[in-house]
């Protein structure tokens, strides 16, 4: 179960910006054939974009967007990756390490290229929902990564190391800190409620830009400098592709060198 609210497979309507960011709609995936057996590289139960709860929590706090995504990943994710490379072992005890990342890589791949084609939310929401969905899967193809190299994919360090090879900090320890303050904010706002919000246009705009930073998306300021009110944007699936492709490379050579069960220190 999830906390996404149900989208039916309808796109969006195109209306006035409501008080919240829209929920994306579900990547298509290929039916499964009913009593078949699931293929090794099959995923399960995760949400294919951020849940409800973490949209409302990037958009009370947009600068820590980022982190907050990192910190959900590791909890709804990480136990998916573990129990996807567990079947997959069980399911194939001679499979390789290299190919079973590859086999992850090649699916999330495939999503992300989809995941920028299919919303149907216009304007400045349709952009953030497009990057925001993109962040979402290169984390899970990344903790798949992980958990195929043997690596704890439900260990907390794994939001480090998302932070650090999507780029949003350069090295490790900064990440941390980051986290640190994402954590406490998040556990303030359980407590508290969220404080006074800025304008819904700035708070989005700044949503936007930090989750296209995570994401890759090095035309983040072109393309949102191009949201007009009524104006549909969608991001490239090329670009998507691209963006994952690269981030599926630093994970993979990141988590060859770290060894089973991190026995070797990650860089700094």
């Amino acid at each position: 179960m999830t906390d996404s609210a149900p989208v039916d497979g309808q796109p969006a309507a195109s209306t006035p910006v409501p008080p919240a960011v829209p929920k994306p709609p579900a990547v298509p995936v290929a039916p499964e054939v009913p009593g078949a057996p699931l293929p090794p590289a099959a995923v399960e139960d995760a949400p294919e974009g951020p849940p409800a709860r973490l949209w409302d929590r990037m958009r009370e706090d947009p600068q820590y967007a980022p982190e907050h995504l990192a910190l959900e990943a590791v909890r709804r994710l990480g136990p998916e990756a573990a129990r996807w490379v567990a079947r997959a072992r069980a399911e194939r005890p001679d499979a390789q390490v290299e190919e079973l990342a590859e086999q992850a890589v090649r699916r999330f791949v495939n999503r992300a290229r989809l995941s920028g084609a299919v919303s149907g939310a216009a304007g400045l929401p349709g952009a953030v929902i497009d990057v925001g969905v993109l962040a979402w899967t290169q984390a899970r193809m990344v903790l798949h990564v992980a958990a195929a190299h043997g690596i704890d994919p439900t260990h907390p360090d794994r939001a480090t190391d998302l932070l650090v090879l999507q780029k949003v900090h350069k090295v490790a320890e900064t990440a941390r800190l980051a986290l640190g303050v994402a954590a406490g904010r998040e556990r303030a706002g359980a407590l508290f409620g969220s404080g006074g919000q800025a304008a819904l246009g700035k708070v989005m705009i700044r949503l936007g830009v930090r989750l296209a930073q995570m994401a890759g998306v090095r035309a983040a300021k072109r393309i949102f400098a191009k949201v007009i009110p009524g104006a549909a944007i969608i991001l490239g699936t090329w670009a998507n592709s691209s963006a994952t492709k690269d981030l599926a490379e630093r994970s993979r050579q990141l988590y060859r060198s770290m060894g089973p069960a991190g026995g070797v220190p990650r860089p700094r």
